[in-house]
């Protein structure tokens, strides 16, 4: 159905919807409005209602907006709750209304954001963009071109898959709004190796996902030393949010945390480096065209290679961050690297286990 049809059976249902009036343009736009001003998952008030269309510009009684809602309610899947005031709001599993129709390449992004990224979107999220993952699902099914590209199309790891630990919904909930309005929690976390969870304070600052584990970085409620710490998010078992404001490290940035090896990136033979060895100049020397790889998927922007036919060697040269995962990733090429610089990125790739 084209974006014009679907305009035109809404407002065709909202002109049948209510009472007859001298006007239907002011009471078919009033009543689009009012639909607009539901959501889904939230009650809204009559009272709240009344404000927002009277901001919109629409003057009409409490009575009518009360009046135009339950006629509504007649041919839209909206719902009302037994308080008072009374309160509106689209139901569960109603279907997407009054949206833009949704192309075949929307709908490939859609299902793609789904299929990779729902792990990191915070619950509250994922259920707001439900309508337009399931219109993704439905526009694809009716589309036998699209639905074979989809099964061609796959992104894969580059390590090895693992199957990502089991979250409690209610607990990944409450951190990520408690990320969002900087509110400190209270949860049970049941630490690695431990049978029995204990009970912390924490302020929660950030999301890492790292593999297919998301970890929170917080600090303990109270510690003067403000030390990040971090917590998988699969061993939480009851979590709070509180009322109190989160205290926030003073000038903490992610991406310096992360490139300071606050996850555990850094190696400690690189502590001691200018920098903690970020932005270093290294020398790789490959037997044969084994680094032919990092030629497509360069190291970094100044990346260099000079091949070597005479004697069967790739050399490449760039500027990268000295890191545990460069050691991980360097100790992957075996004897077909045959040389590295500097001498220290040399001799932890070269020791006999991840002594990180």
């Amino acid at each position: 159905m084209t974006k014009s049809k679907d305009a035109t059976k809404t407002k065709r249902a909202l002109k049948t919807s209510a009472p007859s009036s001298n006007n239907s343009t002011a009471t078919t736009a009033r009543q689009w409005e009012l639909l607009n001003l539901l959501e889904r998952g939230s009650w809204r008030g009559t009272h709240h209602l009344h404000e927002q269309l009277s901001l919109a510009n629409f003057e009409v009684s409490l009575r009518t907006i009360q009046r135009d809602l339950n006629a509504l309610s007649k041919r839209f899947p909206i719902e009302k709750n037994n308080a008072n005031p009374q309160g509106w709001r689209w139901k569960e599993d109603a279907p997407v209304q009054s949206l833009p129709h949704m192309n075949l390449s929307q709908a490939v992004a859609f299902n793609m954001v789904e299929a990779n990224l729902a792990q990191l979107l915070p619950p509250t999220i994922l259920d707001e963009l439900f309508p337009w993952f399931d219109l993704a699902r439905r526009q694809l099914k009716n589309s036998k071109i699209a639905h074979n590209w989809l099964d061609r199309v796959r992104i894969e790891p580059a390590t090895q898959p693992l199957i990502a630990p089991e979250i409690r919904r209610e607990c990944k909930d409450s951190i990520y709004q408690a990320i969002f309005f900087e509110h400190q929690i209270t949860a049970c976390y049941t630490r690695r190796n431990k049978d029995t969870a204990g009970k912390y304070t924490l302020n929660p600052i950030a999301i890492v996902q790292r593999g297919v584990v998301i970890y929170l970085l917080a600090t303990k409620v109270g510690d003067e030393n403000q030390i990040i710490r971090t917590f998988a998010l699969h061993r939480f078992t009851k979590v709070t949010v509180e009322e109190s404001k989160a205290v926030i490290p003073k000038n903490f940035e992610l991406s310096s945390y992360l490139d300071s090896g606050g996850m555990g990136f850094a190696h400690y033979l690189f502590k001691d480096l200018p920098n903690r060895g970020k932005d270093i100049k290294i020398k790789l020397v490959f037997n044969g065209k084994a680094g032919t790889s990092l030629t497509e998927s360069r190291l970094s922007q100044d990346q260099v290679v000079i091949d070597d036919d005479e004697n069967n060697t790739q050399t490449i040269t760039a500027t990268v961050n000295l890191t545990s995962q460069l050691v991980w990733w360097l100790r992957g090429f075996g004897k077909m690297l045959i040389s590295i610089e500097p001498d220290i990125l040399a001799t932890a790739v070269k020791q006999e286990g991840p002594n990180e």
